[in-house]
């Protein structure tokens, strides 16, 4: 079974990634492989300095992210390019990992996808499941976290799909609203009634 694991920015969805690693799941990382993807000598690569030019990149030939992302943010066609050239590549990368992982045995895969209702992704799992925090501890949390004024960290909040909206498109919810041993429980737990589901089939 693949498991579509998301989230909101600052609800905990990174720390549940961990916590399920170290339960011995593989854990398949969207921006990981996102990342890697635009690697020099990738195919992605490759396409993204034959369109947007050589003055994407640094001196040592890797993708220049902040002058890539200054050319994309206010031209939405080119956005829509590098969207075209980069996201293929992830999920192709993610499907191939995902088959690798099952076909050695692994019962359950986790695919980590920050953006999976956004990007239409759920067709690539079987089960999606939302770390979930109250709007009002998220805004808190990513005010500690990352030394945000309440201004800056609405603003961030409020580019994303609204976690509510999330929460009616999920398949398990899991709520992420006290501390991090909380959590792990809730995961082991969970863990613990996929295992029986699937034994029982």
């Amino acid at each position: 079974m693949i498991i579509g694991l998301t989230g909101g920015i600052a609800t905990g969805k990174s720390t549940a990634s961990h916590i399920l690693s170290e339960q011995g799941i593989p854990v398949i990382d969207a921006d990981i492989i996102a990342r890697e993807a635009v690697m020099p000598g990738k195919d992605a690569y490759e396409k993204i300095v034959a369109f947007f030019g050589e003055e994407v990149l640094l001196s040592d030939k890797t993708l220049n992210r902040a002058k890539l992302g200054e050319v994309i943010f206010n031209n939405s066609e080119k956005r829509q390019k590098l969207n075209q050239i980069v996201h293929p590549a992830v999920r192709s990368e993610m499907k191939k990992q995902a088959e690798l992982y099952l076909s050695s045995g692994n019962p359950l895969v986790i695919m980590d996808i920050p953006l999976l209702f956004e990007s239409k992704l759920t067709h690539m799992v079987d089960k999606t499941w939302l770390i979930y925090t109250h709007p009002d501890i998220q805004l808190r949390r990513l005010m500690e976290r990352d030394g945000y004024s309440e201004e800056q960290a609405l603003s961030r909040i409020k580019s994303q799909m609204p976690i509510d909206e999330k929460k009616e498109l999920a398949d398990i919810v899991i709520e992420n609203n006290d501390t991090k041993e909380e959590l792990k429980q809730k995961l082991r737990r969970l863990l613990q009634e996929v295992e029986k589901a699937d034994t029982i089939n």
